[in-house]
């Protein structure tokens, strides 16, 4: 008996029910899937009236699946384990890690150590995704992220405290001074600030409203401007640990805030991963956590 394809249901909706159906939880379907919980439950809704099926009961703390939605949700779960292994087939490279992390992690904490990893591990081909969008583990591929959150990790996923946002002013030793470090509020204010897309200098200065200066949409662009000596960056202390070292940048001042977001290592709970993704994960441990 030939079947007609095109009344299958949405892959979105199929989706949805999959997780809910496994969670028994529209929120905690949303946080899987990286979603709001409206929208979860309005795939679900479309699905039921697709199918012509009520496939779960809303209970006033969660849900349960009716008898209809038992069956379809094995049925459903057994085919997203037969396209996940037909993909897994097609894509897999036992020595490849997909790593997604910010842009400015990515140029100040990354890159600088490629050399040194592909040392320590020859046998890994890394391939990173840098951006500021949430990666999704599963339709990204993604085997290991470094995230910026300030509230807990969802349950799903295992992570590792990289360092918290400690944030400094610096400044290229170039740079025309009023007076040795550390300065005033009022005297780091009166040079060139770099802003990034945060703008977080009226929070670090103390001062309202809109301070004067060069915009950049990211971090490393500000960072590069200080070091070129065109004014000063606010940036998180991690992103120029080296700089300082080797005195590329210098503080302006001892003032210092840290905010309640912070960078976490992140991947996905399974009981057993590839050899090269837990190299490359205890590899991001050492290098990063501080």
């Amino acid at each position: 008996m030939s079947i007609n394809r095109r009344k299958l249901p949405p892959l979105n909706a199929l989706r949805a029910f999959e997780v809910a159906g496994r969670r028994l939880n529209f929120r905690a379907a949303a946080d899987e899937l990286g979603v709001t919980q409206g929208a979860v439950a309005q795939q679900v809704r479309a699905l039921e009236a697709h199918v012509g099926a009520s496939l779960f009961q809303r209970l006033p703390r969660g849900l349960a699946l009716t008898s209809a939605g038992a069956n379809y949700l094995s049925d459903i779960s057994h085919a997203f384990d037969t396209l996940a292994q037909a993909t897994e087939k097609l894509t897999h490279r036992p020595d490849r890690v997909t790593i997604s992390v910010t842009p400015t992690i990515a140029a100040k904490l990354l890159i600088p150590r490629l050399a040194h990893l592909y040392t320590a591990l020859p046998q890994i081909e890394l391939q990173t995704i840098a951006t500021d969008a949430l990666s999704d583990f599963d339709r990204d591929q993604v085997d290991i992220a470094i995230r910026l959150t300030p509230r807990a990790i969802p349950a799903a996923l295992e992570a590792e405290l990289l360092f918290h946002q400690e944030l400094i002013a610096v400044a290229s030793p170039q740079l025309a001074l009023p007076q040795p470090p550390p300065l005033s509020a009022e005297q780091v204010a009166s040079l060139p600030l770099l802003h990034d897309a945060h703008d977080r200098w009226p929070t670090f200065l103390n001062m309202n409203g809109r301070l004067p200066g060069t915009v950049f949409n990211q971090t490393a662009l500000a960072i590069d401007a200080a070091l070129g000596g065109q004014g000063v960056a606010l940036t998180s202390k991690a992103f120029v640990a080296d700089d300082l070292k080797t005195g590329r940048l210098i503080p302006l001042s001892a003032h210092r805030i840290t905010l309640p977001a912070s960078y976490y290592l992140v991947r996905k709970r399974a009981s057993a991963r590839p050899k090269a993704v837990e190299a490359v994960w205890d590899w991001c441990l050492q290098q990063f956590q501080q």
